[in-house]
């Protein structure tokens, strides 16, 4: 199954960071490939999701748990339902002495056996832009006085 991680070093507080990625709603008013993010339950620690995304003009939805560990800082997610057939990942914020690691992971199946070895690079590589982009535009967000 293919794996994407993402990584990037932020200079701010984690509890910052924190509030900004678990707040997955808000992912459209600074991520340009993101349609939009529906919060459709929201639990204790456990939202279900519905993400509407367009990557070169291919519009690309599912529906998804995620999971919150504020603790840990972490965000397990699991694809409900959607385009793919399996799609998981996790963001996991650690402090460093240099600033806060985010680590975006995700994993995914297309779901098509026949034709995955020549569509998983090709996806793949979206999937790894989208999540560096995402990274980046958390960075910049973080970074800087606006949010």
């Amino acid at each position: 199954m293919p794996h994407v991680e993402a990584t990037t070093l932020v200079k701010s507080d984690i509890k910052r960071i924190w509030d900004i990625v678990s707040d997955m709603a808000s992912y459209p008013k600074f991520m340009p490939n993101l349609t939009s993010v529906e919060i459709e339950e929201l639990h204790e620690n456990t939202t279900i999701s519905k993400w509407v995304t367009n990557i070169d003009g291919r519009v690309i939805a599912w529906r998804e748990r995620d999971v919150f560990y504020p603790e840990q800082y972490r965000i397990e997610y699991t694809q409900l339902s959607g385009d793919l057939k399996k799609f998981e990942g996790k963001w996991q914020l650690s402090e460093t002495p240099d600033g806060v690691h985010i680590l975006l992971t995700a994993e995914f199946e297309f779901g098509i056996p026949m034709i995955a070895p020549l569509l998983n690079p090709l996806l793949r590589k979206k999937l790894r832009e989208n999540c560096e982009g995402m990274l980046a535009d958390i960075k910049k967000i973080c970074e800087s006085s606006v949010y």
